[in-house]
């Protein structure tokens, strides 16, 4: 039986979140099973450019918006905008 990977966790989790709710890295680690692993969820994300994988819905545990490797913050603010998510 094969195991996954902690980065093939972390995009099934991140493929999973629904337009217009986010997660913190922190918690895409948590649910990946390593709860001290936020800032490599942050590297897996700076690295992923696969469409299908809506990278744009983490972001940071102090409400921060993080990066997005696909157009900077502001285009990651404006997708999430568009798909329903209402910033504090």
């Amino acid at each position: 039986m094969k195991t996954n990977t902690f980065k093939e966790k972390v995009l099934s989790i991140v493929k999973a979140i629904p337009k217009g709710k986010v997660l913190t890295y922190k918690e895409v680690a948590r649910r990946a099973g390593s709860p001290n692993a936020g800032r490599a969820v942050g590297n897996i994300m700076k690295a992923n450019f696969k469409k299908e994988i809506p990278c744009h819905r983490v972001i940071r545990s102090d409400g921060g918006i993080g990066g997005y490797n696909r157009g900077g913050i502001k285009k990651k603010m404006q997708i999430l905008k568009n798909e329903g998510f209402k910033f504090a």
